[in-house]
């Protein structure tokens, strides 16, 4: 029933008739600006937020199809602060986030519904792992946790 799923109800329910004009595309180097500024600078990462808010869920291909998000950057660079500033601010998050933060449960969740999961490759190909590491003390359980899991699970 939809009832018990609200998406599917709201989606069922939203008159699709009516034509959102969503503006021009974000500038491709405003989009590499923000993308550039998540991995290490989190005032020159706020300005351009306030400026453009529609940067938040832009996405920047490096060439190859190496796509990153701000998140992305302030997460394999372990930068919690700009991370959580994101993340408050409407960034979707993403296992990757979720690694370097220490969010064991997510990462666990994740594992356990998709095993080779241990094994998926971020921005510039940085291991889910990786991201663990980047997070320092507070995301030492995750990195335990993934270590356990890559030692008992080869890649597909």
């Amino acid at each position: 029933t939809t009832a018990s799923l609200p998406w599917l109800a709201w989606a069922q329910s939203t008159p699709r008739t009516k034509k959102v004009d969503k503006g021009p595309p974000l500038g491709q180097s405003l989009v590499k600006e923000v993308v550039g500024a998540a991995h290490g600078d989190l005032d020159k990462t706020k300005a351009l937020l306030a400026e453009t808010p529609g940067l938040i869920r832009a996405t920047w291909d490096w060439g190859g199809g190496d796509f990153e998000t701000a998140l992305g950057g302030a997460s394999h660079m372990g930068r919690r602060d700009i991370a959580e500033f994101l993340i408050a601010s409407g960034a979707p998050l993403d296992l990757f986030a979720a690694a370097m933060l220490g969010k064991l449960e997510i990462v666990q969740a994740a594992c356990e519904a998709f095993p080779n999961t241990v094994h998926v490759l971020g921005p510039h190909r940085i291991p889910l792992i990786e991201h663990a590491r980047r997070g320092g003390a507070q995301a030492e359980a995750v990195l335990r946790y993934l270590e356990e899991q890559r030692g008992a699970l080869k890649p597909a």
